[in-house]
């Protein structure tokens, strides 16, 4: 790992054993990207771009007279109303109204390791020598502002992380209407675009497809990153796969509005950008201030999609999840929440908890209903105090039950919203979110808690820990179950076009003092599921709760697209009952079963009614997933068919570090008929183990399973005869692979 630069040619190249990025300084004034890609000598790293006279371009005062133009060149940081006609990655608005800014080089820095991003969840190093850092200082000559340029090089990962700082050095007041973090120029178009839009129980679908002429842009106006699209997009040539081929990926470390573009130009010149969204941001600046934005993780891969989504999974679980619980194997679970609803006593969860521990599951969650007056979802939001008629022993008595049992408990809260039947609403309507002299619109009935508000966001935090001090808890689970609109604040002194943002600085200021303050609890991410699953959330909140929707069928598209960007370790996963609340499918309780194994296992129904048949399966289930948690949370994931390609099957693989032993997960999602046996071709073995199957008498090595496959469909289950018998549909299977000990 290094950073190079060289002051004859005002080039920077920052490179390690993957990667190579690189830029200079044209004419002495203008930031030029060279490369991004596989690692290369620090040999060329100038500028070897074409100069050329192009008509309708506009030139800057420049030896090269008609042939430089800022139209045509390839950019680090572009910026506004200057020439370059491409979208820019700034836009500021100064006192005259003018919003002309060009930015030209003025020095640069090289710091070991790699600088925290004050009140901003960013990825980190803890030892020497992991990263180095560059800082390239730009200015606006004319109006003295300095925009700081920030990259980070890993030592061990294909990733240059970035952000930007803007410090107002003026003696004017100006504002902020645009501010990206990140943004890159190709010198061609010859790309697929690869992201991960969706909905409310159906999240982080797989869309790939060309991309031309214009501006293709993903985007969040929700005040939060939402269901409809992951802060994330890549680029890849169109021959790329899973498994080969080149992949440039950019993934935002934010949980509020972000803006992700790719713009083809007249020259088929690709710009790939990320940032803040600045539909509903502007900040203001006076004399000597700074704003620092988000940082944008930017991941290169030359062995396809599987080879990126393992360098985030790695990166992500090494150097952004932090805490006691960042390598801790993740607790089985029962959540209430589809058991009971709104609708359970004392008795009923002590019940369920009897029941839960004879399973062998080790955390037992008490989700909505437990506070206020809360006995359906139009109440009490924002008053965390002990429903006492639902709970007459309180929760202390409750949780302490429960851990009497064996058992772990967790919690469940919404705190960034708020009921208009509430106490607190009563005695503080200020604090609902919305904009000046509007009215506000329910969202599930709920407004929004004005978090970037102190007094309002404290309040909370310490309703919160007068609960976390009294009762012995050991797991929260974090909601967010609605949609910002009219953004604004009631507070006089709060700008409306920096609401959402200081939002989102409030909620990771009570985040970080939660985390510091309770550290030994597992502190789980939710927002309808998958609304706010984020690398942002992570840096406070280890896992996160991937979908509402529980249907076995549904998960294996949820959980493909969303092990694109998250660790395994991340993702939450339940078993639920059939029919499907969300979607009415009836699954074996085997492939239910086998689906959750790929995540963090959990329940999430009434285990009180399951039959003995039932209740004999999930011991087994959570038997197994035990003796292999921390192969699935920690191990290297392969996705090896995907249900967006394949449609009608789905196939993962978890192989642990040492490639001594891994799990093979298959699943038949909708059968035909007179169909003969497939091959499936394994992933990541070590070809010269000599591998078991399913502590059989079967034995392969790795070099057969990965590239001659064994046959798995149909799947090895019998009838009453001994005889192999297709199941139709919805089917699964689990292969466990060993390494056989020789003498």
């Amino acid at each position: 790992m290094k950073i190079f630069y060289n002051e004859k040619t005002q080039s920077f190249h920052l490179r390690n054993d993957f990667i190579s990025y690189q830029f200079s300084v044209a004419e002495g004034k203008y930031l030029t990207h060279n490369y991004w890609g596989k690692a290369v000598s620090d040999n060329h790293s100038a500028a070897d771009y074409r100069y050329a006279d192009r008509s309708f371009s506009v030139n800057p005062n420049s030896i090269k007279g008609r042939k430089f133009s800022l139209t045509t060149l390839p950019q680090e940081f572009p910026g506004d109303n200057n020439g370059d006609f491409r979208e820019s990655a700034l836009n500021l608005r100064y006192e005259d109204g003018s919003f002309s800014t060009h930015l030209v080089y003025d020095s640069h820095e090289i710091i070991k390791g790699k600088p925290a991003i004050n009140g901003l969840p960013n990825t980190y190093v803890s030892k020497d020598g992991e990263a180095e850092t560059l800082k390239i200082s730009l200015i606006e000559q004319t109006k003295k502002i300095e925009v700081n340029l920030f990259y980070t090089i890993f030592k061990d990962y294909p990733v240059i992380t970035r952000s930007t700082e803007i410090i107002n050095n003026s003696n004017l007041t100006i504002d902020i209407e645009k501010l990206l973090s990140a943004s890159v120029d190709f010198d061609h178009a010859h790309f697929d675009l690869v992201q991960l839009p969706g909905a409310w129980g159906r999240e982080r679908e797989i869309e790939r497809h060309g991309i031309s002429r214009g501006i293709h842009k993903l985007d969040s106006k929700r005040g939060t990153t939402s269901h409809t699209y992951q802060p994330f997009m890549a680029l890849t040539e169109p021959y790329t796969t899973e498994h080969s081929g080149d992949v440039y990926g950019m993934h935002f470390v934010y949980s509020g509005e972000f803006v992700a573009n790719v713009e083809v130009d007249e020259y088929r010149k690709t710009r790939l950008q990320m940032g803040i969204s600045p539909e509903h941001f502007s900040w203001r600046l006076d004399q000597g201030e700074s704003f620092h934005t988000p940082e944008v993780v930017m991941v290169y891969s030359d062995q396809g999609l599987n080879k990126m989504s393992q360098d985030l999974h790695s990166l992500y679980q090494h150097h952004l999840i932090r805490g006691e619980h960042q390598y801790r194997e993740r607790p089985v679970l029962i959540n209430n929440w589809e058991g009971t609803y709104f609708d359970f006593t004392e008795k009923k969860i002590l019940s369920m908890a009897d029941e839960a521990a004879k399973l062998g599951i080790e955390l037992f969650v008490l989700d909505d209903g437990w506070f206020g007056k809360r006995d359906n979802d139009f109440s009490s939001l924002g008053d965390w105090f002990v429903y006492q008629e639902k709970l007459p022993n309180g929760l202390k008595a409750l949780a302490e039950k429960i851990k009497s049992k064996g058992l772990k408990f967790g919690l469940w809260f919404e705190p960034e919203m708020i009921s208009e039947d509430s106490d607190l609403y009563r005695e503080h309507p200020e604090w609902v979110l919305k904009a000046k002299a509007s009215s506000p619109s329910r969202g599930r009935d709920q407004f929004v808690l004005d978090f970037s508000q102190k007094d309002a966001r404290r309040h909370v935090l310490n309703q919160m820990k007068k609960i976390l001090d009294e009762v012995p808890i050991d797991y929260i689970k974090w909601d967010y179950n609605r949609n910002m609109s009219e953004i604004g604040s009631q507070d006089s002194s709060i700008r409306d076009g920096e609401v959402s943002h200081r939002f989102m600085l409030g909620l990771y200021e009570v985040l970080e003092d939660l985390i510091t303050s309770y550290p030994a609890i597992l502190w789980e991410s939710c927002s309808g599921g998958g609304g706010r699953y984020d690398p942002g959330m992570l840096h406070y909140m280890p896992q996160t709760w991937t979908s509402d929707n529980t249907d076995a069928v549904s998960r294996l598209e949820i959980q493909t697209g969303t092990s694109m960007t998250m660790p395994i370790s991340s993702m939450g996963s339940h078993v639920s009952a059939v029919p499907n609340h969300q979607v009415n499918r009836i699954t074996s309780l085997k492939m239910r079963g086998d689906v959750a194994m790929a995540g963090n296992l959990g329940y999430e129904l009434d285990v009180t009614q399951m039959t003995d048949e039932e209740k004999a399966e999930v011991k087994d289930q959570i038997s197994f997933y035990k003796e292999h948690r921390k192969l699935v949370q920690y191990g290297t994931f392969y996705r090896i068919y995907s249900p967006f390609d394949e449609k009608d099957r789905t196939s993962w693989m978890i192989v642990s570090k040492e490639r001594d032993e891994a799990l093979m997960y298959y699943y038949k999602i909708l059968d035909r008929a007179n169909t003969l046996s497939e091959r499936v071709k394994f992933k990541g073995l070590d070809p010269e183990t000599l591998y078991q199957v399913n502590d059989s008498d079967v034995h392969y090595y790795g070099d057969e399973l990965m590239n001659k496959g064994i046959y798995i469909d149909p799947l090895a289950s019998v009838d009453g005869h001994g005889e192999p018998m297709p199941l139709g549909d919805f089917r699964s299977e689990i292969i466990k692979l060993s390494k056989v000990i020789t003498n």
